[in-house]
């Protein structure tokens, strides 16, 4: 196996488009794994650990947005400006593995595995980030919910890198959890994102590790916003909170496998967005 290590983005773009078909790692925390167990085997690595260029993030000139290097660590998220301007990417972010696994772990390395048990994919989607690509000559946009098409399938284009995502500020509430079968360092068994921008009247819900990707329940956003004014959200009737609940757990399509079923999984993402739909109206 050969393994490039570029020390700046123009090179590592150079060396992507010189061999589109390389294995492309950030922190190289999925992929080690599958190696290890002899369920891949690249006969060309990319490393972009040493590419400084998107390895921070940047607040736009007019505040609206937050452009997050693919290579910015998950520990990097979890306390500091960022935090604040992004708290359910904060909290996403703290469930990551081990703080080894954080110190390596980056959005790139998610959005370039594309598991739905991505902890920050499901913030990214009730967000609506926007992914940046760029090879040697080209680059483009695309909305996430386009970027993320299948279990571990994405939108990359041979010879193309993922550099950062853009996230917009929000004036409102947002919230991740989810539930493992353990406390720390798990792989998420359901999680849930939930945002309010109670300047727009709107709400986003995102499920992970419940579908073929990440779930993005509009026809309950829809439901919500015609049932509460979302600009004045105040506490949600008992009634109402167990039907948001239930229509959550209708948009999800989980499996049975070897951590959890589909009905637990089901469950598990009723419960979960019922609580930060909770802590919404109390924070």
């Amino acid at each position: 196996m050969t393994v490039l290590i570029p020390q700046s983005l123009h090179d590592a773009l150079a060396a992507a488009t010189a061999n589109p078909d390389a294995q492309i790692i950030q922190g190289g925390t999925d992929l080690m794994v599958e190696v290890n167990f002899n369920h891949r085997k690249p006969t060309d690595v990319i490393a972009l650990r040493r590419v400084d260029e998107i390895r921070n993030y940047v607040v736009t000139a007019d505040k609206k947005n937050v452009v997050i290097g693919s290579g910015l660590p998950y520990r990097e998220m979890e306390h500091g400006e960022l935090a604040q301007l992004l708290p359910a990417l904060a909290q996403a972010a703290r469930t990551v593995g081990s703080p080894q696994i954080r110190a390596a772990g980056s959005i790139g390395g998610n959005l370039g595995t594309c598991s739905p048990a991505g902890d920050a994919l499901p913030v990214l989607s009730a967000l609506d980030a926007v992914i940046n690509l760029q090879t040697a000559t080209t680059s483009r946009e695309i909305s996430v919910h386009d970027f993320m098409v299948g279990v571990k399938r994405n939108a990359r284009q041979p010879g193309e890198l993922i550099v950062s995502a853009t996230l917009p500020i929000i004036n409102g509430w947002q919230g991740y959890a989810k539930v493992g079968v353990r406390n720390a360092m798990v792989i998420s068994i359901a999680s849930c994102c939930l945002v309010i921008d109670r300047e727009k009247g709107s709400i986003g819900v995102a499920l992970g590790s419940v579908g073929p990707t990440i779930i993005r329940c509009r026809e309950t956003e829809q439901w919500l916003a015609m049932q509460i004014d979302l600009k004045n959200i105040s506490i949600v009737a008992p009634n109402l909170l167990k039907e948001f609940g239930d229509r959550v757990a209708k948009e999800s399509k989980p499996i049975d496998d070897h951590r959890s079923t589909a009905a637990y999984r089901r469950h598990a993402v009723a419960t979960l967005s019922r609580r930060l739909l909770t802590r919404a109206n109390t924070q």
